[in-house]
């Protein structure tokens, strides 16, 4: 028996009556995925980045703080949902015993009849986590160093501590020490030791740049009609924002749509006295949706995507229950269409 609240979801096309003892499913409702790929690059001044050719002479020390996006591309695909205005209704008989329907938990069927020994479904591949480069956070500074009287003398104190260690990193592969490390192994953790503090005093002068990937997603769903709408803003200087920038540039995704339709001779009109009788089973036959993103004027992607409401509902013929054997019907979920029948 249905509950008050399923009974009103169904609304006048699909009456159920008191005590009716059937089976409810939604036809699926395709969203169009957008995911956006971009690359976020920051770059930090170092404490001492003034003085970074006059003590060291580096020419390209990183001035000023700044964080950059690049939009890198987008992947466009489709998720499913139920679409609640387009509900379906099979009523128990002999011949189709709607205990063999199988349906997922969003209530879209998967098929009728299905071997308990269906194959499992694949599982879709998670995603690699983004490469991110770290950058060693700068040493802090000696007691000697911040006993200094400004800014300049702290710069060339860390500037000859920086030097200190080059001269003594090189005395040591040549041999020229009074206290060699044991063996091959110790000598080569104390010369990691040595490069680690002086990338982290050198940073004091040239900055950091760390970059990293980073992803943004979007859904719209199509209509009936061909569309062509602003879905986000992007600025190399703030990255994606939804709400209107004027600093920003548009990203617009257009769909041209092909929907599904009956053939003229296919229209319902009155039916011969042989004319296969429908069962209570409805597929859907999905319609398409040429999908276009665009971003300064420039195409960033564009797919061909099945797109369930776009369709139309097409009963299964009542001949294929009357048989001896049930058959095996598989659905393709995300479009509602036949995917197999066997017996």
């Amino acid at each position: 028996m249905l509950s008050g609240a399923m009974m009103w979801m169904l609304g006048g096309a699909q009456q159920v009556a008191e005590g009716e003892m059937a089976v409810l499913y939604f036809a699926p409702k395709t969203e169009v995925s957008m995911l956006f790929r971009y690359t976020v690059e920051v770059q930090e001044a170092g404490r001492f980045c003034r003085y970074a050719e006059q003590l060291l002479g580096v020419k390209d020390a990183v001035q000023e703080t700044t964080t950059t996006y690049t939009l890198d591309g987008v992947e466009i695909g489709r998720r499913t949902h139920a679409d609640t205005t387009r509900v379906r209704k099979i009523v128990a008989e002999p011949s189709m015993p709607t205990q063999l329907l199988t349906l997922d938990k969003r209530g879209l069927i998967e098929g009728y009849n299905l071997r308990t020994t269906s194959p499992a479904k694949p599982k879709e591949p998670e995603a690699a986590p983004a490469p991110v480069t770290v950058v060693p956070e700068a040493a802090p500074l000696t007691e000697e160093e911040l006993e200094q009287p400004d800014e300049e003398s702290r710069a060339r104190a860390v500037a000859k501590q920086i030097y200190r260690i080059r001269e003594s990193r090189m005395f040591l592969l040549s041999g020229e020490v009074d206290h060699a490390p044991a063996d091959g192994q110790a000598m080569q953790l104390v010369l990691q030791q040595m490069q680690a503090e002086e990338k982290q005093l050198v940073a004091l002068f040239v900055g950091s740049r760390t970059t990293r990937k980073e992803q943004h997603e979007v859904g719209y769903t199509p209509g009936k009609q061909d569309d062509e709408r602003l879905v986000l803003y992007f600025s190399e200087e703030n990255g994606f924002t939804e709400a209107e920038n004027l600093e920003a540039d548009s990203i617009v995704v257009t769909l041209k749509n092909h929907r599904q339709l009956y053939a003229e001779e296919e229209q319902p009109k009155k039916k011969a006295k042989n004319a296969p009788q429908p069962s209570q089973l409805i597929y859907n036959l999905p319609g398409s949706s040429e999908v276009t993103v665009t971003y300064r004027g420039k195409e960033l992607g564009s797919k061909t995507l099945p797109v369930a409401q776009l369709g139309i509902d097409v009963p299964l013929t009542r001949d294929l229950f009357t048989g001896q054997k049930l058959p095996v019907i598989r659905f393709d979920v995300p479009t509602g269409n036949i995917q197999s029948i066997a017996q």
